[in-house]
C-alpha cells in the first residue's frame, strides 16, 4: 500500500459520514477508506470532542470544519492581510528574508514568537510553515524556488538583436545582447556585443561583476558554445577559458541542464523583460556604434532596477542592496584577462611554439607535453599541475625568447653570445679576423658549436697580440684555410711576422694543394705534357 502523506477534508468528511449517518464500525470504515484504524479513531475522537453536528450544514467550509475539530488552534485566510501588530504574519517579508544567508523558516518562527504578542494565542510551527507554503504556491511560477542571497548568478544571451550601422560603409551588423540576473533580488545586468564567441562571452563576464561589485557562489549559463564543450546532463565539459575566469573570481559554474528551462528560469524571465523594456524601447532609434547601443542599455537598465515590484516590497535595487550585496564575495585586485589554452610538446631545442614565437621550458622536459596559458602580455607552461616557466609575451615572429637557467649547463656559457657580438668583437682587432670569425661561424652544423671556435679564436689575441692574429687571419685567408686550427699553428711558427715566408706561402697555395684532400693543379696535366717535361729536363741535363 502506498503510504500517504496526509488525509484530504474528503475522506475526513466520508469517515462522519460512514460512522454518524451510516453506523459502519472504525474497522469497517478503515477498509472501506484504505485508511489506518488509529487515523479513523483520532478523528471520530476530535468530533465526538468537538460535538461536531451532523449533518453539517450546507455552508460549512474545510477551514470551519477545522475550527470546529481544533479550537485551540486558528487557521489565517490567506488571501486576507496580514497585520504584524496583532500577531499576524507579513508573509510576503518571510520570503524575503528566507533569500538572507542561513536563515531558515525555524529562525523566522522563533523571532515571530519573541515579538509583544497582541493576541494571547500563537501559531504553532506547524501552521506557521503551513500557511506560508500556502501562500507561496499561490505566487507565480517564477517566485517558487527560493534563492539564497549571493548564491546564483543567471547568464544568456537575448537571442533578438539589435542592427549597429557603419556611418563609413553602411554595413549593418547585428549586435547580440548578453543577460544575467541575481538569484535572490532579481537584479537585471545587460550589455551588447558583437558576437556570442569566447572572448565576448568572457568580457561580458568581467563587466557584470564590476556592475555589481562583487561575484556569487554559483553562474548558471545556459548550454551555449562559448561556456560548455561538451553537453551532458550530469557532468558537462566547461571551456578552459571559462572555467579559469571562475578561478580567477572564486567562484562555481554550474550549467543549466540541457531542455530543462526550469533550470534557468529567472534568466528566462529577464530576458522578456529586457526584450518587452529595453530592446521593444530602442526599435525606432538608430545606433551607429556599440558604444552608443550600451548607453542607451544602461539608461533603460536603471529604470528596470528602481522599478517597484507588483506583488513584493521595493525594487530590484533595493532588494539588491539589502540581500545580494552584503552576500556577494569581493571583487579580485584586478579583472580577469582572456586567455586561451593548449597543450604542447616540448622540441629538442628545449621550446614551444606559440603564435610563431618560440618560448623556452626546463630542458629536462624535452618531448614532455605541457599545458600552455597565454594572455596579451604573458606566456605560462605548466607540467603536472606546476607553473614551469613564465615569459613576457612577444610579437616578434618566428624568434625566440629564452630563459638561462632552461638551458643546458653547456648551453648557458654561451647564452649571452650571438653572430653580431663575435664579428663586432673581431673588427676590434681587424678586418681579416672579422673574416676569419664569420668564415666560422657560418661553417658548423651547431651553433654553439661555432661560438666556442669564435671565442677560441679571439683569445689567440691575448696571447700573441692583435697585431700577430691580424696578420695570421691574413695568411691564413691567403692559403685558403680560414680557421682556428690553420690560424693557431700560423702563430706558433712565426709565419706571419716574415713577408718572405708569407709571400712564399702565398705561392705554394697555387702550387700545392691546401690540404691533402684536394688534389691541385698538377693532377690534372695531360701524361703527355708530363713525359715532354720530363724528356725536356733529361736532354737539358745531357747537354749540361
Amino acid at each position: 500500500m502506498t503510504k500517504r502523506k496526509g488525509v484530504s477534508m474528503n475522506k475526513i468528511k466520508n469517515v462522519f459520514r460512514l460512522y454518524f449517518s451510516l453506523k459502519l464500525s472504525q474497522r469497517t470504515i478503515a477498509k472501506s477508506l484504505r485508511l489506518s484504524l488509529g487515523v479513523v479513531n483520532k478523528y471520530i475522537q476530535m468530533a465526538e470532542q468537538a460535538k461536531l453536528p451532523w449533518p453539517l450544514p450546507d455552508d460549512t467550509s474545510d477551514s470551519d470544519l477545522l475550527s470546529l475539530l481544533q479550537p485551540a488552534k486558528r487557521i489565517v485566510a490567506i488571501t486576507q492581510p496580514i497585520n504584524a501588530e496583532n500577531k499576524s504574519i507579513d508573509l510576503a517579508q518571510i520570503h524575503c528574508e528566507l533569500k538572507r544567508k542561513h536563515v531558515t523558516l525555524q529562525l523566522l518562527w522563533e523571532e515571530y514568537l519573541i515579538a509583544p504578542p497582541g493576541e494571547k494565542s500563537y501559531y504553532s510551527y506547524s501552521q506557521f510553515c503551513r500557511l506560508y507554503n500556502a501562500w507561496r504556491q499561490k505566487q507565480s511560477l517564477s517566485m517558487r524556488q527560493i534563492h539564497k542571497a549571493g548564491d546564483k548568478l543567471f547568464i544568456d544571451y537575448s537571442g533578438d538583436t539589435v542592427p549597429i550601422n557603419d556611418r563609413l560603409t553602411g554595413e549593418i551588423r547585428q549586435a547580440e545582447i548578453f543577460v544575467a540576473v541575481l538569484g535572490a533580488s532579481n537584479y537585471t545586468y545587460a550589455d551588447a556585443t558583437w558576437t556570442q564567441t569566447l572572448p565576448d562571452w568572457i568580457g561580458s563576464h568581467v563587466r557584470v561583476f564590476r556592475y555589481l561589485g562583487g561575484v556569487t557562489a554559483l553562474l548558471v549559463p545556459d548550454n551555449l558554445k562559448s561556456a560548455i564543450t561538451k553537453f551532458c546532463r550530469y557532468e558537462p565539459n566547461v571551456n578552459r577559458t571559462y572555467d579559469d575566469l571562475a578561478l580567477h573570481y572564486d567562484t562555481a559554474i554550474l550549467p543549466a541542464r540541457p531542455l530543462r528551462p526550469k533550470d534557468k528560469a529567472k534568466v528566462e524571465v529577464s530576458v522578456l523583460i529586457v526584450q518587452r523594456w529595453i530592446l521593444a524601447r530602442l526599435r525606432n532609434y538608430q545606433f551607429f556604434s556599440l558604444e552608443e547601443l550600451n548607453t542607451a542599455i544602461k539608461k533603460l537598465l536603471f529604470e528596470i532596477n528602481n522599478k517597484p515590484f507588483k506583488k513584493l516590497p521595493g525594487t530590484r535595487y533595493s532588494q539588491f542592496v539589502s540581500i545580494d550585496k552584503p552576500a556577494l564575495k569581493p571583487l579580485p585586485e584586478t579583472d580577469y584577462e582572456y586567455a586561451k589554452f593548449k597543450i604542447a610538446r616540448v622540441n629538442r631545442d628545449y621550446h614551444v611554439e606559440i603564435d610563431k614565437h618560440y618560448y623556452s621550458a626546463p630542458y629536462l622536459l624535452v618531448r614532455e607535453e605541457v599545458d600552455v596559458r597565454w594572455t596579451s602580455n604573458c606566456v605560462e607552461l605548466f607540467h603536472n599541475g606546476q607553473r614551469v616557466a613564465i615569459h613576457r609575451r612577444s610579437t616578434l615572429l618566428y624568434t625566440h625568447t629564452t630563459c638561462d637557467e632552461h638551458m643546458p649547463k653547456s648551453h648557458q656559457h654561451y647564452a649571452g653570445y650571438s653572430p653580431e657580438s663575435f664579428l663586432d668583437r673581431a673588427m676590434k682587432i681587424g678586418s681579416q679576423t672579422r673574416r676569419v670569425v664569420q668564415n666560422i661561424l657560418v661553417g658548423k652544423k651547431h651553433i654553439e658549436q661555432s661560438y666556442r671556435a669564435a671565442q677560441g679564436l679571439l683569445r689567440l689575441a691575448k696571447n700573441y697580440s692583435p697585431e700577430r692574429l691580424e696578420k695570421a687571419c691574413d695568411l691564413a685567408l691567403a692559403i685558403g684555410s680560414p680557421n682556428r686550427r690553420s690560424v693557431l699553428s700560423i702563430l706558433e711558427k712565426g709565419l706571419e711576422q716574415s713577408p718572405l715566408e708569407q709571400e712564399e706561402a702565398k705561392t705554394d697555395s697555387v702550387k700545392k694543394p691546401p690540404h691533402e684532400n684536394i688534389r691541385g693543379s698538377d693532377y690534372y696535366t695531360s701524361s703527355t705534357d708530363k713525359e715532354n717535361t720530363h724528356v725536356t729536363t733529361t736532354h737539358s741535363t745531357t747537354i749540361a
